[in-house]
């Protein structure tokens, strides 16, 4: 065994065969396209192995605490290599569009649309088959193999890290503490806020009529706001109608994990979360990366394998968000000095067991 055999060098730098070559017409900068999207289907396969590791601690029905610190590893792991592979756009914009249309011809069929490992890692994620863009009238695993075609299908039924999250979240015990009832004291803090906000408008002298009365109708719009996230009922509503896809308790357990997130028990809990914003940036910041490349390249041609190229590239960057609930939740927080104070009994439960 040597460097060479251990990776299989023969197969692997074997693997770029330039359909300009054989149509002996050769296109230098096909190479670097061919190496650049090699090197993205190696990173997909990677970013799936840590993937799977992270679904299967998750999944468990009981999750060992030591466990999710190789959670939160492993996921910003991912997030490291999604870093690199949107900066490999870097060199591939290196080719310009003249260099581009000495071979684009020869693999017209051929499109990214079809990697399996890329709709693998989305569904994986938790993207959902009606969240999707449709693509010429088609099912998107229409143009995998039949096998490909059953396991991209197969993994939509199976653990996600959207559901998990969900499922860890609604099991945060705290929500449940006789100490302290987080969501009804948060409730009140909150209506608190409203309040002083409106007397603070009503009462200056710098403020004309017309302005407090903007102010005050803003404030009563926040307020209605949020008056929906704190009915269940409500939230039900508008999570059938696709507003939220987060439970109700994971909800919950998301805000006092962010809003507390100072309480030690809560560092790693927030972490995680912080890696999930992380992942679907970067995956936002690599799909807009790419739309980007193609404009660039392509300008309002049409992309490769029928696509609409650029067009349906952006539109993806906005419509396959999977995590964006805990986007959202920012639009609810309020400011730390206005937090309910924890009870000492209770604030010492999410200390160190070790601290007096």
């Amino acid at each position: 065994m040597n460097y060479e055999t251990y990776l299989c060098l023969d197969q692997l730098l074997s693997a770029q065969k330039p359909q300009s070559v054989a149509h002996k017409r050769p296109a230098h900068d096909e190479w670097l396209f061919i190496a650049v999207h090699h090197a993205y289907e190696i990173w997909f396969k990677q970013i799936l192995i840590e993937l799977d590791s992270v679904l299967m601690k998750l999944s468990s029905d009981r999750i060992e605490e030591r466990d999710m610190d190789v959670v939160v590893a492993r996921l910003e792991r991912v997030n490291k290599i999604f870093h690199v592979i949107a900066g490999q756009f870097d060199i591939l914009e290196t080719m310009t569009p003249m260099d581009f249309l000495e071979f684009r011809d020869l693999f017209t069929s051929a499109s990214g649309f079809q990697s399996f490992q890329f709709r693998l890692l989305e569904n994986k994620l938790g993207l959902r088959p009606d969240d999707r863009l449709t693509y010429r009238e088609k099912p998107y695993t229409a143009d995998l193999s039949p096998a490909k075609s059953r396991d991209v299908q197969a993994a939509e039924n199976s653990a996600t890290l959207f559901n998990c999250l969900d499922q860890w979240l609604s099991r945060t015990p705290f929500l449940d503490a006789k100490e302290f009832a987080f969501w009804d004291e948060y409730k009140r803090a909150v209506d608190l806020m409203f309040k002083q906000d409106e007397s603070f408008v009503c009462a200056s002298e710098n403020l004309n009529e017309t302005e407090k009365s903007q102010l005050i109708t803003n404030i009563q719009t926040q307020r209605q706001m949020f008056s929906d996230l704190f009915n269940e009922r409500a939230y039900e509503e508008q999570r059938t109608r696709g507003t939220w896809r987060l439970s109700y308790r994971a909800i919950h357990a998301a805000f006092l994990i962010q809003l507390y997130r100072d309480q030690p028990i809560f560092h790693l809990p927030f972490r995680l979360i912080t890696e999930v914003l992380n992942l679907d940036s970067h995956l936002t910041q690599w799909r807009y990366r790419h739309a980007l490349m193609v404009k660039r390249i392509l300008g309002n041609r049409m992309g490769s394998g029928g696509s609409t190229g650029e067009k349906y590239l952006r539109e993806t960057t906005e419509k396959h968000k999977i995590f964006e609930d805990f986007y959202k939740l920012t639009t609810f927080f309020i400011p730390r000095s206005r937090l309910p104070q924890l009870p000492e009994t209770f604030a010492r439960q999410l200390d160190f067991a070790f601290k007096r």
